[in-house]
């Protein structure tokens, strides 16, 4: 099972463990509170009908009780115990039908003692007390941190070591769950690092990573006792995720599929985020929900707007935006939360995938393209016409000069020597690039018989180059330049570098003898060298070759 399998696997365990239930074996009943302290109010049988439905706020740490009637459907299995699952704000005791079943903290004394309970507890029923029929659950409590939460927020009643397993095979899966896209958060950071440029990579990293956290975060309950003084920090860490989630997500399809006004539309979507982060903040559960449906609205309408502009994988998107809408009616709110969280994740993989492949595929044509233009370069360089000239340029400087006859071979042993050691290779020094040019400049002084000068500006020795860039502008300017009055041709090669680019200036001082019209036909040379960038730094670069006042300019920019 391979990276991208193994999240859409772990979805469907984590929603068919969800979706699956059973007959119920309990019924619960309308929970009245009444504030004050009487253990006689633990009864099954005490009458309360002075009780009411709901409290607002319990001051000051002061002791309140809850009644809640509970009918049992079935009773249990000899030696199978049932259990209660509470989550209850503040800390209590537990009494069932008046039998104390269990305690999570001190109620009462939480002023003058340190915190202790958890937020969710389970409690073992005795058997004897779990007979079909009627049953009274009163919990004795105290909330002196949230004064405002009162009530029973979840209760389930099922056999007690099943209450507890449950929770162990919850807690396996979902680890396995969230570590699969914490794998994919580091492997395609790392994969960031090596093309600093590829900023969808970096943002699919963040919201994979974001998406782990969000998950532990959830179901932390399951491996770390959580105090209920303690429960607002992780709903504000949720909320935080939430919003990052929220951003991101859209951010990400926003790179994939462009629109007009796009950082305008991002901006209003930030704000929109901003405005929902604020406003009912204390409201978690409001909050939560708000985001997710900007999240969805926003995303949709990118994914419609790709889906006009033909772009590959919007429809994709499309149909899982739309699926998470059925998974939200279908299931609760959290387990669609993270379902469609899922489903969303993995559309914008498959979109990564689809962008790595379109680059990869690109950088291998790249390669066939400059093997086969370099093999054209390497035969321009031996043709018949070039050996033929330079060959009678030879025999005529043995015949007048036989020492500088001898100096002519050897500057065209030393190019051909020069040019073989590096045409295979994808990046040599700077330094070997300009010997080549000087080598070549003189064995087209003794052809032509032009004072050809090479000078350097700013030139960085430990800097690389693809091979046979600069010769192949070289060799342009010789071919498509004439002579100053002083039957002289200059160039002049500059570098510059800061934080953002490194730029390399080619000049030709020289009466240029090619036509500066924009649909000039782009020859041999100019493909190799466009090639040979694309092979070295894929699309961070730009050539641009233009006319001067002295002659002809090249400018290649390398973005780091």
């Amino acid at each position: 099972m391979n990276l991208r399998s193994l999240p859409c696997f772990l979805l469907v365990l984590l929603f068919v463990s969800s979706c699956t239930q059973e007959s119920p074996i309990f019924k619960k009943y309308e929970t009245v509170f009444k504030i004050g302290d009487q253990q006689e109010w633990a009864a099954k049988k005490w009458n309360n009908q002075d009780w009411v439905k709901k409290i607002d706020w319990v001051p000051d740490g002061l002791i309140f009780w809850s009644r809640t009637e509970i009918d049992i459907l079935k009773a249990p299995e000899t030696f199978q115990p049932y259990g209660i699952q509470l989550e209850v704000y503040g800390e209590y005791e537990v009494f069932w039908d008046g039998t104390l079943i269990g305690r999570n903290g001190n109620p009462g004394q939480e002023a003058i003692l340190e915190p202790e309970g958890k937020l969710w507890a389970t409690f073992s029923i005795p058997e004897h007390l779990t007979t079909k029929g009627e049953h009274v659950l009163a919990i004795r409590s105290s909330l002196y941190h949230f004064p405002d939460h009162v009530g029973i927020w979840a209760m389930d009643i099922n056999y007690y070591d099943d209450l507890l397993t449950s929770q162990l095979i919850e807690t396996s899966y979902i680890h396995l769950f969230a570590g699969a896209f914490l794998i994919a958060s580091f492997y395609f950071f790392f994969l960031f690092l090596g093309n600093k440029k590829e900023y969808p990579m970096l943002v699919f990293s963040i919201s994979c990573f974001f998406f782990f956290a969000l998950t532990m975060t959830q179901f932390i309950r399951t491996t770390v006792p959580i105090h209920y003084s303690l429960h607002v920090i992780r709903l504000e860490v949720i909320t935080s995720l939430m919003f990052g989630i929220s951003f991101l997500i859209p951010l990400y399809f926003s790179m994939q599929f462009p629109y007009p006004k796009r950082k305008l539309f991002l901006g209003i979507y930030v704000g929109i985020l901003l405005y929902i982060f604020i406003f009912k903040h204390h409201s978690f559960n409001f909050t939560a929900y708000n985001m997710v449906v900007s999240l969805w609205v926003f995303s949709a309408g990118i994914a419609i707007f790709g889906v006009y502009k033909k772009a590959k994988g919007a429809l994709l998107v499309l149909l899982t935006l739309l699926i998470c809408v059925g998974i939200r009616y279908s299931v609760s709110f959290t387990v669609s939360l993270f379902a469609g969280f899922s489903l969303i994740l993995l559309s914008m993989l498959y979109l990564l995938s689809l962008r790595i492949k379109e680059q990869r595929l690109a950088y291998e044509n790249s390669l066939v393209q400059s093997t086969r233009l370099r093999l054209e370069l390497l035969k321009k360089n031996i043709q018949p016409h070039f050996l033929m000239n330079t060959l009678t340029s030879l025999i005529d400087w043995v015949e007048e000069s036989p020492k500088k006859g001898v100096l002519f071979i050897e500057a065209l042993a030393k190019e051909f020597d020069l040019f073989n050691q590096i045409e295979n290779q994808t990046l040599i020094p700077i330094t070997q690039e300009i010997e080549l040019c000087r080598s070549h400049l003189k064995i087209m002084e003794y052809r032509k018989e032009v004072n050809y000068s090479w000078e350097e500006e700013g030139i960085d020795p430990e800097e690389k180059i693809p091979p046979g860039i600069l010769h192949t502008l070289l060799e342009n300017g010789i071919t498509h330049s004439l002579p100053l009055e002083d039957n002289s041709i200059r160039f002049k090669l500059g570098f510059e570098s800061n934080s953002d680019f490194k730029c390399f200036t080619f000049l030709t001082f020289a009466t240029s003898a090619r036509e500066a019209t924009n649909n000039m036909k782009e020859g041999t040379g100019l493909k190799y060298i466009k090639a040979r960038l694309t092979e070295s730094y894929h699309e961070q670069w730009e050539f641009t070759s233009e006319p001067v006042h002295h002659g002809w300019k090249n400018t290649i920019k390398i973005y780091l």
